[in-house]
């Protein structure tokens, strides 16, 4: 990664080193900053100073998702079959073989509560908040949650967060498996350090071996995952609920979906 990449910084404390998304406030999730996010963590694979990774961000929110207001942002038109290049860099951070603990101190929305999931723990607040919003905004989860909420919190819990698009605090998050430390907030970047160190502690080798049997099989079920959503998203960006779902988003009222 090049030092031109503004938006994701790499600083180390002995074995734990932090990538940090640097997009204040709202570190909105773009396909640029999750590129460089894959390739943070592919270099730190590389490192062999690197035991443990934490994933942090600067700002009010750990990361916001899509910004829909955003005309840059709006997905393109593509082919049902064409998968979308940020699930590319999805495969990539899923892949990296050391254990990441993700620090999420403000809101995880949509693609941000993909990136969050990626990490093997989850330290949180009371001011955390976690939703995945999509079929609120009219189209099919993204970025492997398809797999990684329901193996995390259950199907059941995964079923009522995507099909409502619910957000839910920090609490509510740990009750349910969605974080597994809970902390003040100012607290919570320390305390995710914290337990990075202690995960550290441990040799390596054996961690990553452990964490790959405990893992198995969730690269390819990312894969296949995300090609799924991203022909489902593909087709329901061209739709008028999509549409609706952005402009209620924008306008903060409740969308009156039609099904077309």
């Amino acid at each position: 990664m090049s030092d031109n990449d503004k938006d994701v910084a790499i600083s180390f404390d002995g074995p734990v080193a932090t990538v940090e998304i640097c997009k204040p406030p709202h570190n909105f999730f773009t396909i640029p900053l999750i590129r460089h996010l894959a390739d943070a963590f592919e270099d730190l694979e590389a490192d062999r100073r690197c035991h443990a990774i934490v994933l942090a961000a600067q700002g009010t929110a750990f990361c916001a998702g899509a910004d829909f207001s955003n005309r840059d942002a709006t997905p393109p038109q593509r082919s049902p079959r064409a998968l979308n290049p940020i699930y590319d860099e999805a495969i990539r951070m899923f892949a990296c073989a050391k254990p990441v603990v993700a620090a999420v101190h403000g809101p995880a929305i949509g693609g941000g509560l993909g990136l969050a999931l990626v990490a093997d723990f989850r330290v949180a607040c009371p001011e955390a908040k976690f939703s995945a919003n999509f079929n609120r905004l009219g189209f099919h989860p993204g970025f492997g949650l398809s797999v990684t909420l329901p193996r995390l919190v259950g199907v059941q819990q995964a079923a009522l967060l995507f099909y409502t698009g619910r957000r839910i605090g920090g609490e509510e998050a740990a009750r349910i498996g969605l974080a597994d430390v809970l902390v003040p907030q100012d607290q919570v970047r320390s305390e995710a350090a914290k337990l990075a160190r202690e995960i550290a502690i441990s040799a390596p080798l054996a961690v990553q071996a452990t964490r790959a049997t405990l893992r198995q099989g969730l690269v390819e079920q990312i894969r296949l995952a995300v090609a799924r959503e991203s022909a489902e998203q593909n087709a329901q960006f061209k739709t008028a609920d999509f549409r609706e779902g952005v402009a209620a988003m924008a306008a903060r009222r409740e969308p009156h979906f039609k099904g077309e």
